[in-house]
């Protein structure tokens, strides 16, 4: 299913990922201002998805640790537009197949390692993970950026 977010020239997105139950403070303040949230997939439950809602609309996939009756209507996937950008959102970027064209940007987690990398013309967004602190990764989220067409994303490194 595709849904178009609004139609404005500037957006603020904040990305999350693998909060596994546990959404820290800090997120609170830096999604202050976003227009909407994505979620990556490893949610933990409900409770994170109706905190992030009292911030700004939300958006998520379910992830490889998403299961139970809340999780049942979280899709694998999701395509969307923002404004004329087109999102494909997925937990384990492996899982993605070529099908997917006309994208610009890709959201992704699983790997708790934050990126953000450009590959042929297209953003790819991990925003790590916001929940406990997983190997030597640090605890981070994500916000992207899109400027009258220009996408720019930036990662958001927690200090728990």
């Amino acid at each position: 299913m595709q849904r178009t977010i609004s139609a404005k020239d500037k957006y603020v997105i904040g990305v999350i990922s693998d909060t596994h139950g546990l959404l820290r403070p800090e997120v609170t303040e830096i999604f202050a201002s976003v227009d909407r949230i994505l979620h990556a997939g490893d949610i933990g439950g409900p409770d994170i998805l109706a905190s992030l809602r009292e911030m700004a609309p939300v958006t998520a996939v379910r992830g490889n640790m998403d299961y139970g009756a809340w999780a049942g209507d979280l899709p694998e996937t999701r395509r969307s537009a923002i404004g004329d950008k087109q999102l494909f959102m997925i937990h384990d970027i492996a899982g993605m197949g070529p099908a997917n064209t006309g994208i610009q940007i890709v959201v992704s987690g699983h790997t708790h390692r934050p990126l953000i990398e450009r590959k042929s013309n297209v953003l790819y967004l991990n925003p790590g993970s916001a929940g406990v602190r997983r190997r030597h990764y640090p605890v981070s989220l994500g916000l992207l950026y899109i400027d009258n067409g220009r996408l720019d994303a930036e990662i958001v490194i927690i200090d728990p």
